[in-house]
């Protein structure tokens, strides 16, 4: 009669945990979780006991744990290869870069404004700031009409971009939603709150427009000046860009499904630019009731600085060294907007074009 191999030499619950720097508490949670199984458990005592191989996996849920990594996350990443979990935990962590930055914009703001200094700022600094700003927007050399909405008041600068069937339509009636902000002046400590209503209403607005469909909607890219403060609203694949001291800067992110790819590290710059999907967007203003909510941040302003929000008929086809180029040797807004356009134009201008400058400068 043959005889049964020996049993692999095993860790107890004690060992395995000082090994895996795991606590035995949290080595019970995960085996009910079925994050890692003990190797054997004994029939009598009920000791648990794990085999050497599982120190990985066991320093792999660990390091998930630490790095904030839910538990229905870690359970995924474990199940697969290197290369894939590789994968994911680089798409978790740019989520949770681009959920932090949105709270780490508002929490300096709160700080601020909770220690009287915001309070203080804008008192002084309303009186002395205020923007100077053009907007053009134009149906380019392919489209048969012009789906984009371009708008720029003392308070209120907007871009939106429509699609489907009633595209024109939702780009107006996103912007027309936001026209009401212009009317008086807007405290820093609460712009933010009136700026989220007025999206409810402009999401509202898109509904009515679009019907019950995800196949008519908008993008929308909308800043809203208090005196010291730009609070910015976006959604879609529109953009806005800051210009100061001479360095331009993108503070938007696409909601594109290319961007998630580069994100995630599956697509490389060079291979997003040739994506046959880089215009489907994967967050816009439709008449899904379940459509996404926009990002909304705050930034402070500074005399000097220079806003773009274009649509993605202008950055399809004018890289961004040339916008810099343009943005710094042309001071004027209104000549500055058309001689964005003229570029886009020159390249060919297959989408509609769309853009604001926004200058903010010193009150005499």
């Amino acid at each position: 009669m043959p005889q049964s191999p020996p049993p692999l030499p095993t860790m107890t619950i004690g060992a395995f945990s000082k090994a895996s720097r795991l606590s035995p508490k949290a080595l019970r949670l995960y085996d009910e979780l079925g994050l890692l199984r003990p190797a054997r458990v004994d029939p009598g005592t009920g000791y648990r006991h794990y085999a050497p191989e599982q120190l990985e996996r066991a320093r792999l849920v660990a390091w998930l744990r630490r790095l904030g990594m839910p538990l229905a996350g870690i359970r995924e990443v474990a199940a697969l290869g290197p290369a894939e979990a590789a994968r994911e935990v680089r798409a978790f962590w740019s989520r949770v870069e681009a959920e932090t930055a949105a709270r780490r914009d508002l929490a300096s703001f709160l700080v601020d404004h909770l220690t009287g200094t915001a309070i203080a700022k804008e008192t002084t600094m309303t009186t002395t700031l205020e923007l100077r700003y053009a907007a053009l927007s134009d149906t380019g050399l392919v489209r048969p009409a012009n789906q984009d909405t371009a708008y720029a008041g003392t308070r209120v600068l907007a871009v939106a971009d429509g699609f489907g069937a009633g595209g024109a339509p939702a780009s107006g009636a996103a912007v027309e939603a936001l026209k009401h902000l212009d009317d008086g002046p807007l405290p820093a400590g609460s712009v933010l709150n009136l700026l989220e209503d007025a999206v409810r209403g402009a999401t509202e607005a898109v509904r009515e427009v679009a019907g019950p469909t995800d196949e008519v909607g908008t993008t929308l890219t909308a800043m809203v000046w208090t005196g010291s403060h730009l609070a910015l609203v976006h959604i879609g694949d529109s953009r806005a860009y800051l210009l100061r001291d001479g360095a331009l800067h993108r503070i938007t992110h696409d909601h594109t499904l290319v961007q998630s790819l580069l994100d995630e590290g599956r697509l490389t710059p060079e291979e997003a630019t040739a994506h046959p999907q880089r215009t489907l967007l994967a967050k816009a203003l439709t008449g899904d009731a379940a459509a996404p909510a926009p990002d909304l941040r705050l930034h402070d302003a500074l005399a000097g600085d220079r806003y773009l929000l274009c649509s993605d008929g202008l950055t399809t086809v004018v890289p961004e060294d040339a916008l810099r180029e343009t943005l710094t040797t042309v001071p004027d807004p209104a000549e500055a907007v058309r001689t964005l356009v003229a570029a886009a134009t020159t390249a060919g201008a297959p989408d509609n074009v769309s853009c604001v400058v926004a200058d903010v400068v010193r009150t005499a």
